[in-house]
C-alpha cells in the first residue's frame, strides 16, 4: 500500500542539497522545517569580501550545462545574475618537466602540444577506434583510462584531472561510482572521445556547459535559496539529539536554550557522511549509518593569496594550473581567481587560490597558515614566477574535505539504502550518495523532493 502524502517534512542539513529539497517542498505546499547545526546555511559554500578582495572558502565555481540547474536558477531569479568565466579561462595548464603547459582543447592543438609525447598523441588518435563493451566488474579509474589510452595519459591528464575534482587517487577511485558516465559512454560508443563529441552535438539548444559564479561569489546561491523559504522554516544552531521513527516521526533537537520535539511525516537526511554516521535513531540511540564514518575524506587546505600584478610573471591567462603527482611538487594546483571572474582583486593586483594536501600529501594540509605559505612559495616561484610575499592572505582548512568514491563504495550506498528500508519515512541524499559537485548536490535535493512528492 503506498505511503500517504507527506504534509510535513524535516530536512536535516542546510547545505545545497537540503536547501534545494526544502525550497522545492515548500513550493508544493509541504510544511518544512530545515535544521542546520551551524550558524549559517550553504555548507562548504562560503564567500567573503575584504578590502577589495573576494575569496571563496569552499568551491570556487559551478559547472553549468544541466537543465535542472538552469531551471532552478530561473525559478530563483538568478539566471540574469550569473557571471560566466572570462573567455580566457578556457585555458588550463598542466605542469610538465617543471613548466606549465596548456592542455590541448582540440585535435589540432593536441598535435602541436608539448604536453604529450608522440606516443601519447598516437594513443589519443587510436582511442577513436575503440569498440563498445559492457563491463561486469568495477575497476579503478586509473586502470580504466590506461586501458583506453596509455600510462603517460594517466600521469599527465587523468591524475591532475582527478586531483582537481576529488583531491584523490585515481588508482583507488571507482569508475562505476566516481565517474559512471564514462562506463555509459564506453557501453554506447566504445571510444570515450567519440562519445564526448556525440554528447556535445546532442546537447539541447541553449544549454551549454561552462563555469560560472556570481558577482558576490557562490554564496549568493544558498543565500537566495534560504531567503526564499517560508518564514519559520529555517532553524540554525540546531543540535540534533534523536530521531524517533514512527507515524509520525519525532525530531528531538536542542536550540541552544532548551530541548524541543516536533512531529513530521518524513525526515530527509541531507548531511555529509560524518554527520550521517552520528545520527541516533529510536529510544536507544542506535546508529545504523555509523559505517559511513569509514568513508575516506582527505584533508585539504586552500590559500587565497593576493599579489601586485608585477609580482607574478605568468600571464595567468586561464583557469589555473594542475600539478601531476609525477612532478613531485608540494601543491596540488592553483586557480587563477582574478582571471576567472571580475572583482576578485583590487585594481593592479591578482589573486591566486592554492590547494594543498588531499590523498597525495595529507600532512601538508594540516600545517599552520604561515607554514602553508612557506610550503607553497617555492612552487609558485618556479611555476608562475611569483616574487616576494603576498600583500593579502587568507586560508581555509577542511580536515575532512571530499568523500572518496573508492573501489567498494557500493557497501556505503547499501548502508544508506538499508537504513531507508528499515526506517520507513527516512530519505537520504547528498554528497555521500549522489555525487560531490555543486550541481550533483543540487540535483540530489531535487530528487529528494520528487521522491516525497
Amino acid at each position: 500500500m503506498p505511503a500517504s502524502p507527506a504534509r510535513s517534512v524535516a530536512v536535516l542539513g542546510g547545505g545545497i542539497t537540503g536547501l534545494t529539497a526544502a525550497f522545492r517542498l515548500a513550493q508544493r505546499g509541504v510544511r518544512v522545517r530545515l535544521f542546520e547545526a551551524g550558524p549559517r546555511t550553504g555548507g562548504a559554500i562560503r564567500s567573503e569580501a575584504e578590502a577589495g578582495w573576494l575569496f571563496e572558502h569552499g568551491p570556487n565555481t559551478i559547472l553549468g550545462g544541466e537543465p535542472a540547474l538552469a531551471t532552478l536558477l530561473a525559478d530563483l531569479g538568478l539566471d540574469a545574475a550569473v557571471v560566466p568565466a572570462a573567455p580566457e579561462a578556457k585555458h588550463r595548464y598542466v605542469v610538465r618537466r617543471g613548466r606549465p603547459v596548456a592542455l590541448p582543447l582540440s585535435p589540432p592543438a593536441l598535435l602541436r602540444s608539448r604536453l604529450f609525447s608522440v606516443r601519447a598523441k598516437a594513443a589519443f588518435l587510436a582511442e577513436f577506434l575503440t569498440r563498445p563493451r559492457v563491463r561486469t566488474a568495477d575497476l579503478s579509474l586509473q586502470d580504466f583510462i590506461r586501458g583506453h589510452f596509455n600510462a603517460e595519459i594517466v600521469d599527465y591528464a587523468l591524475n591532475p584531472f582527478v586531483t582537481g575534482i576529488y583531491a584523490g587517487n585515481p588508482a583507488k577511485l571507482s569508475t562505476r561510482h566516481a565517474f559512471p558516465k564514462l562506463l555509459e559512454i564506453e557501453r554506447t560508443h566504445g571510444s570515450l572521445l567519440r562519445g564526448q563529441l556525440a554528447a556535445a552535438r546532442a546537447r539541447p539548444p541553449g544549454v551549454r556547459p561552462g563555469i560560472f559564479s556570481f558577482a558576490a561569489g557562490l554564496q549568493v546561491l544558498p543565500d537566495t535559496l534560504a531567503a526564499r523559504l517560508p518564514v519559520g522554516t529555517l532553524v540554525t544552531g540546531a543540535r540534533l539529539e534523536a530521531l524517533l521513527p514512527g507515524q509520525p516521526w519525532n525530531v528531538v533537537w536542542h536550540d541552544g536554550t532548551a530541548t524541543r520535539t516536533e512531529a513530521f511525516d518524513r525526515v530527509v537526511a541531507a548531511l555529509p557522511a560524518p554527520a550521517l554516521a552520528q545520527l541516533r535513531f529510536g529510544p536507544h540511540g542506535e546508529r545504523p549509518l555509523a559505517a559511513l564514518d569509514a568513508i575516506e575524506h582527505p584533508p585539504v587546505a586552500s590559500l587565497f593569496l593576493g599579489y601586485r600584478r608585477e609580482q607574478v610573471a605568468h600571464p595567468l591567462d586561464g583557469f589555473g594550473l594542475l600539478v601531476p603527482e609525477v612532478e613531485r611538487r608540494s601543491i596540488l594546483g592553483v586557480l587563477f581567481s582574478s582571471s576567472l571572474f571580475p572583482g576578485r582583486a583590487p585594481a593592479g593586483h591578482v589573486a591566486l587560490t592554492v590547494l594543498i594536501g588531499g590523498t597525495r600529501q595529507p600532512a601538508l594540509a594540516r600545517q599552520s597558515p604561515a607554514a602553508l605559505l612557506a610550503t607553497a612559495a617555492p612552487d609558485l616561484a618556479a611555476l608562475l614566477g611569483v616574487e616576494g610575499a603576498p600583500v593579502f592572505q587568507r586560508s581555509e582548512f577542511w580536515p575532512r574535505a571530499i568523500p572518496q568514491y573508492d573501489l567498494g563504495y557500493e557497501q556505503h550506498l547499501e548502508t544508506m539504502a538499508a537504513a531507508e528500508r528499515a526506517l520507513p519515512g527516512l530519505l537520504i541524499g547528498g554528497q555521500a550518495r549522489d555525487g560531490i559537485s555543486v550541481p550533483a548536490c543540487l540535483a540530489a535535493g531535487e530528487k529528494l523532493a520528487a521522491r516525497i512528492a
